[in-house]
């Protein structure tokens, strides 16, 4: 648009930057880099920042601020057209399957475990999981908003399943995951993790775990449904790579297969239905949701007199900025609907959502999140931040913003009363069926 311009960027997201350039037709874009972070850091360091040296280029960050809003543009900066990606099918490598496996590792395909190779032959049999063509269009996903979308296959799907250990049964859960559009691997600097929850038939169909140890290394489906949601992620929309499309400080090992587990349904008693009738699916039809969050905590097994002081020490641990997802144990839903009173899912979470409070100089003045995502909506006035904001700092208001941000599961044998909770929330829905 006619004026000059230069970003002035901290160095732990100089490879990101300039490769989202690149992406968007800008590979020349100028840049000056700075010292990370600058979140917390004195004004008088960030200017020594300023007036000092360009970790990544090595020059003085003034000169280069002056210079790149000044000097003429290059060739390179004025080219038109497109940059051409073609990506072959195939990879015609001719080697042992250790070596093979060890390509896959090397250019970034794997999460870093062994994989099965995705041989023309294997990929085949994967396909006859599903009636759908393999060239139908499955989905677009992006690694963040700022990335480009990436479209793909049934096929391509397929390839990713057969690396993550899949079997052809498998194969129309995994289908329906990536037909959500959303990566298990999404890029921020705190660290996502994914949660993707089975219900309906399919789970009894194709072994899904909700009883005893569903969330842990016990079944086939649940971890290589979980494995192949991540692969895919990396492999699908160019999402985990470090310093480029993944930029999570300490990363989170939920990304290896993703809280994949069922809903313990048939342990539900009468009044409290399960994740997928709650978002409008029949009881027959088959169904993954997912979630984002960070992680999950286990807390106290106590019940009785005590249960109703208990709630808000069970979600203490989640900033009032995130959502909430409580993962109960069949035996302590039965025991919230007969000692209790609570006759549904949704009048716990009512429950819940009027009973977690935090006091409103906490939530505006100790919660990064907060000052950063929600103050600013409170400013323009978006409801109910306005009001809240208003508020005196010893005022209560609700730990959540509305009820939608509280879930329930039932998941568990009843060996114990057990339960967890985390910031988990709810992202879509896709059906199974649709993919079969």
């Amino acid at each position: 648009m006619g004026i000059p311009i230069v970003g002035v960027v901290t160095t732990a997201f100089s490879n990101l930057v300039i490769s989202y350039s690149g992406k968007q037709g800008m590979p020349g874009e100028r840049f000056a880099f700075v010292p990370h972070p600058i979140t917390g850091v004195p004004a008088a360091k960030c200017r020594a920042y300023l007036e000092g040296q360009d970790p990544v280029t090595g020059k003085p960050v003034l000169d280069e601020l002056v210079s790149s809003l000044t000097g003429k543009l290059t060739a390179e900066e004025t080219a038109t057209g497109f940059i051409e990606r073609p990506i072959p099918r195939v990879v015609e490598v001719q080697d042992t399957e250790e070596n093979l496996t060890q390509l896959f590792h090397n250019n970034g395909w794997t999460d870093g475990m062994p994989i099965v190779l995705p041989t023309e032959e294997r990929v085949a049999a994967m396909l006859k999981g599903t009636s759908h063509a393999p060239d139908e269009l499955v989905g677009k996903m992006q690694a963040s908003a700022p990335h480009e979308a990436w479209s793909y296959t049934v096929e391509k799907v397929a390839v990713n399943a057969v690396m993550a250990g899949a079997r052809p049964e498998h194969f129309p859960v995994i289908l329906a995951i990536a037909s959500t559009g959303a990566p298990a691997l999404f890029t921020s600097t705190t660290s996502f993790a994914r949660m993707a929850i089975i219900n309906g038939p399919i789970r009894n169909q194709i072994g899904i775990n909700s009883g005893i140890g569903a969330l842990g290394p016990f079944s086939q489906a649940n971890a290589v449904i979980g494995r192949a949601w991540t692969i895919l992620s990396m492999n699908l929309c160019g999402g985990g790579r470090i310093g480029e499309t993944y930029m999570g400080s300490q990363g989170n090992n939920f990304n290896y297969n993703n809280l994949t587990f069922g809903e313990n349904e048939e342990q539900l008693p009468e009044g409290w239905k399960p994740l997928h009738v709650q978002k409008g699916y029949e009881p027959g039809d088959s169904v993954v949701s997912v979630f984002n969050g960070w992680g999950i905590t286990h807390a106290d097994q106590s019940f009785g007199k005590d249960f109703h002081p208990q709630i808000p020490r069970w979600l203490q641990f989640i900033s009032p900025w995130s959502p909430a997802i409580l993962l109960l144990d069949p035996s302590i839903i039965k025991q919230l609907k007969d000692s209790e009173g609570f006759a549904s899912k949704e009048q716990l979470i009512d429950w819940i959502y009027s009973n977690t409070k935090v006091k409103a100089g906490d939530y505006w003045e100790n919660y990064y999140s907060v000052q950063n995502f929600t103050r600013p909506s409170a400013e323009k006035g978006v409801e109910p931040y306005a009001s809240w904001l208003k508020l005196p700092k010893d005022a209560e208001i609700p730990q959540f913003s509305r009820p939608e941000r509280i879930t329930v599961i039932s998941v568990g044998g009843e060996t114990n009363l057990f339960w967890q909770a985390g910031d988990f929330g709810y992202l879509s829905s896709a059906s199974v069926d649709d993919w079969r």
